[in-house]
């Protein structure tokens, strides 16, 4: 690859660091990139379940964050996380908690 291109696709090693994150979700921990359409949903819920008051109040924008990472998958039939465009994952995962934001 020639000096100053950047690194896109599969191939980024930020793209690998999302995908191979652990993710609780149905009582085990998975690679991010094996969740299906199924799993984010539940994740989702899950995390809506915990909104509450004061400091719990901030897992709604997470909770919104897996809703809206369900409904891409939808949209695009991806069959698992994994399927989706890298660029769509680097944009979500900090949203997700599944990368710390920045």
């Amino acid at each position: 690859m020639p000096d100053g291109e950047p690194v896109t696709g599969r191939a980024d090693p930020h793209h690998a660091r999302i995908t191979g994150s652990p993710v609780f979700v149905r009582g085990r921990s998975r690679p991010f990139a094996e969740l299906t359409v199924d799993d984010v949903q539940t994740r989702a819920d899950e995390l809506r379940a915990a909104v509450g008051w004061g400091p719990t109040a901030r897992v709604a924008s997470v909770a919104g964050a897996w809703r809206e990472l369900a409904m891409t998958m939808q949209r695009s039939s991806a069959a698992t996380v994994g399927d989706l465009p890298p660029e769509t994952l680097g944009e979500l995962a900090p949203r997700l908690w599944v990368v710390l934001p920045g």
